[in-house]
């Protein structure tokens, strides 16, 4: 076996404070672009914005992650659900050089494909393994049924899932040049090799025969309260500890734990998983606001991170904007997955830790305040610090932030995501209105990948 060298050659692009673009390819110009209708919409085969880590060896080069596909919201005869503009979109992961120059190549592409080898679709989950009834439509605005030949039936041609399907958007690189990627559906982690096989997974759904990470004659799986996750926010972030034993990941917002009155909480949850032992532990996180998101997350070590919060929010078209990145510590945070019962507090099997008969989310929900109920029954969420904000350090102008690369000399590669490109405005007569993403209010700003470095503060 050839003994694998460190590349220590480190290249910053501190000299781009607007960035440096990701290579692209145009996926479909087939659409009309609805804020130009005398113009085609480009449908970018970018995408690359769902996650990024640091190649093992390479310090230069990265890896990024794409999300289930270019879609878009609409409202058809069968609900409301999402519209796959390229319905044979399969995510993957694509591995990037940065140059002397500032300018990134893509080195290759890894499609993610099931464990027979088949490349995976980005289509819902049926609803026993994660799906949320969520409809998918063709490029037609037609209900994608189980016999595409067939009119749409709820009963003899009802709506296709796809058990194997996935909306990535946690990644994981590991030494062995394999990854773990985490997703918004199950939530499910999935391990793929070099070749982005599938060779293992953890869940949450005791019944899925997939679930093959077996500790002791057990297999690994998810608290059952992550089942209750809401559409489009389940776990987006995910890293491994430097010594390789420990997935760790987190939820993009609060759950409809038990109902969607906890959605609206600044309590979201962070899971640990020792891939050797098979010890599951989960913490909590305090949002600054509960309308942020979580969207990425690196290890520093066993119990420190670096942490993305933010609201989404464009800042050339709002001036309230944030992105924030914390450094967060898990060693004085309390894992409640040991916390005991008592007359007032109680492990559930399906909705976790209750608390006063509610679950965290309700109680965080009911009122912010009810955290020093938590802090008075020692159940402390992680530290954090703040060690950057993005815009007041650079020249920001997306509303997505969610990859976060390590760099080697400590700095931070931060990748936002584009969404291919594409954005959905309005939906008219149950027809999407789709359109170029744009970051400014005249329209005039192309969103796109674009890598930028900065040094956190410690």
């Amino acid at each position: 076996m050839t003994e694998q060298k460190l590349d220590t050659t480190i290249i910053t692009i501190e000299n781009f404070p607007q960035g440096s673009p990701l290579p692209y390819n145009i996926l479909d110009a087939t659409h009309i672009n609805a804020a130009y209708p005398e113009c085609k919409l480009e449908i970018r085969g970018g995408g690359y914005g769902s996650d990024a880590a640091a190649h093992p060896t390479h310090t230069n080069q990265f890896y990024a992650l794409t999300d289930r596909g270019p879609n878009a919201d609409f409202d058809g005869i069968a609900g409301k659900g999402k519209q796959f503009l390229v319905p044979n979109h399969t995510p993957s992961i694509g591995l990037f050089e940065l140059q002397a120059d500032g300018k990134i190549i893509k080195i290759k592409e890894t499609a993610l494909k099931d464990s027979n080898g088949n490349p995976i679709s980005g289509l819902p989950n049926p609803k026993a393994f994660g799906g949320t009834n969520e409809v998918p439509y063709d490029v037609n605005g037609q209900p994608m049924t189980v016999n595409p030949n067939l009119p749409f039936d709820a009963v003899s041609n009802p709506i296709k899932t796809d058990i194997k399907g996935l909306d990535p958007e946690g990644l994981a690189v590991l030494t062995d040049g394999s990854f773990w990627v985490s997703d918004e559906y199950g939530p499910h982690f999935v391990h793929y090799n070099a070749q982005g096989v599938e060779i293992e997974r953890i869940n949450a759904f005791v019944s899925d025969e997939r679930n093959n990470v077996i500790v002791d004659g057990t297999p690994v799986l998810l608290p059952t309260e992550f089942t209750k996750r809401r559409a489009n926010r389940g776990m987006e972030a995910l890293t491994i500890t430097p010594d390789q034993t420990t997935l760790v990941g987190i939820m993009e917002s609060s759950m409809d734990n038990s109902d969607k009155s906890g959605r609206i909480s600044s309590l979201v949850r962070i899971v640990t998983i020792n891939l050797v032992s098979g010890q599951i532990a989960q913490y909590l996180y305090r949002l600054d606001n509960a309308q942020h998101v979580t969207s990425g997350i690196v290890a520093l070590s066993n119990h420190e991170f670096y942490l993305i919060e933010h609201d989404r929010k464009f800042p050339l078209q709002d001036k309230s904007a944030q992105k924030l990145i914390y450094k967060i510590d898990l060693s004085q945070a309390t894992d409640i997955e040991n916390v005991l019962n008592t007359a007032n507090v109680k492990q559930d099997d399906t909705l976790g830790l209750i608390v006063n008969g509610q679950t965290l989310e309700q109680m965080i929900a009911e009122n912010e305040e009810n955290w020093k109920i938590l802090e008075k029954l020692a159940i402390t969420p992680s530290k954090k610090t703040l060690v950057v904000d993005v815009l007041a350090t650079l020249d920001y102008p997306h509303d997505k932030l969610e990859g976060l690369w390590l760099r080697q000399d400590g700095s931070l590669g931060l990748l936002n995501d584009d969404d291919f490109a594409m954005t959905d405005s309005e939906i008219i007569h149950s027809k999407s209105t789709v359109e170029q993403k744009y970051l400014d209010k005249e329209k005039t700003i192309e969103d796109a990948n674009r890598l930028y470095i900065v040094m956190p503060t410690e």
